[in-house]
């Protein structure tokens, strides 16, 4: 079945391949990774654990995932292959909710878990745990029979976290509902001990946004007190230039044993990114912005621009360039704004309708000039190219921001929530 169109049970889901876009296997499915919530919330499928070829159990984060269809599992064809760790958060769907004896909340009357049914929210790529199937009675080995019924999530008690405790389970699942700026200012106000808990308790992908937003010294802190390969994956699922900002303030041994264990062509980009100097449009760029090929059509790049892991600056337009389509790209043709692509029908040919009139920044233009651009244009993101022609990165207002505001603003607390402060 097609992502987010119905609701799988989690049963169909044991051991069936996973494949990349190519149609290559990649392994077979043995378990799926949930996070309990408070408040009320389901449990959200944060993604599968994954047997390749050689054994080796690793994790596919579901913002890899790009159908369950048929039998199978479609990855985006970006995979870590680091051995897979359970964290305190995480909860293996297969492994511990199976057969576990759970109470129903109307009658209090004990039932046991069968099966588990996910689906995928609305227009999101989250997913969510939405019912069980469950039998009443004890059962066991020996005794099987007895009245089986599905029931919504909220149905049984037993798969839900409290609201207080100072566990980090219960912390950073109320992490889960603020912004990762709030998030990050509340792990600024925690104890090192505590701030250490809580970020070896979050996911690659949620550490990685929260890093991001944290003062330098407090990122220094949290990278050096995670292992190693665990930190080279936070770095990966970072943007590139937050990744090479941050390894900038590690000493040198540090830093290239990271950049070693990172993916080689994550490290490539931070490499490049390290290479230029940090208050010009090459150190402020990210490597990763919207890239079309001429023959695409709007409809492709309204596809790319409803991603949900994009920021709203890089999401505003696309650029058009010939292959190769990832920085360094060939040569550069032009932006295509988001609100030109709302007013064209969607088989036009972006290269039909590119904005070819501003003239792209070089990776060496000083950062006051790259703010007056921006302003003058009242542009999100301007395109960085090089002496060829071919588009380097792009830098948004975010990063330009980040670097014209007083070195303490991420300390502000906007608001004025005092619990932040108290949770060491």
């Amino acid at each position: 079945m097609a992502a987010g169109a119905s609701r799988v049970f989690v049963s169909h889901l044991s051991g069936v391949p996973v494949f990349d876009p190519n149609g290559d296997q990649v392994g077979r499915v043995r378990d799926l990774v949930a996070m309990l919530r408070v408040g009320g919330r389901p449990p959200r499928l944060l993604g599968f654990v994954v047997e390749v070829v050689s054994r080796r159990r690793i994790f596919l984060p579901m913002t890899r995932v790009t159908g369950i269809d048929s039998g199978q599992v479609i990855t985006t064809g970006v995979v870590n292959m680091r051995r897979f760790e359970q964290r305190p958060t995480e909860r293996l769907i297969l492994g511990e909710f199976l057969d576990r004896r759970v109470r129903l909340v109307e009658t209090d009357e004990e039932v046991t878990i069968l099966d588990v049914a996910i689906q995928q929210l609305p227009a999101r790529r989250d997913w969510e745990i939405v019912k069980y199937f469950v039998r009443k009675g004890r059962g066991g080995a020996l005794r099987r029979k007895g009245e089986t019924l599905t029931v919504d999530w909220s149905a049984v008690r037993g798969f839900s976290l409290e609201e207080h405790g100072q566990g980090a389970e219960s912390l950073v699942a109320t992490f889960e509902r603020l912004r990762p700026t709030d998030v990050a200012n509340a792990l600024h106000h925690l104890s090192p001990k505590r701030r250490a808990e809580v970020a070896a308790a979050l996911d690659d992908d949620r550490l990685a946004d929260v890093l991001e937003e944290l003062p330098e010294d407090d990122q220094v802190e949290i990278i050096g007190k995670l292992k190693e390969e665990r930190a080279a994956d936070v770095l990966e699922a970072m943007d590139p230039d937050d990744a090479a900002d941050l390894l900038s303030e590690l000493p040198e041994e540090d830093k290239e044993r990271l950049l070693m264990l990172m993916r080689p062509d994550d490290a490539a980009d931070v490499r490049r990114l390290m290479s230029y100097e940090e208050r010009t449009a090459g150190g402020l760029m990210t490597t990763e912005p919207i890239v079309l090929r001429p023959d695409a059509t709007v409809a492709d790049a309204l596809a790319r621009v409803r991603r949900s892991d994009l920021s709203p600056a890089l999401a505003a337009q696309v650029y058009v360039c010939r292959p190769p389509d990832e920085t360094p790209t060939g040569k550069y043709l032009g932006a295509v704004h988001f609100q030109r692509l709302l007013r064209d029908p969607p088989f036009t040919l972006v290269s039909s309708i590119v904005d070819s009139d501003l003239v792209p920044l070089t990776p060496d233009t000083p950062l006051s000039v790259v703010t007056s651009y921006l302003a003058a244009y009242n542009l999100v993101s301007v395109p960085v190219v090089d002496e060829s022609g071919s588009l380097l990165g792009a830098v948004t207002v975010d990063d330009v921001l980040d670097h014209l505001l007083p070195e303490d603003w991420r300390e502000t607390d906007f608001h004025g929530e005092e619990w932040v402060a108290h949770g060491g």
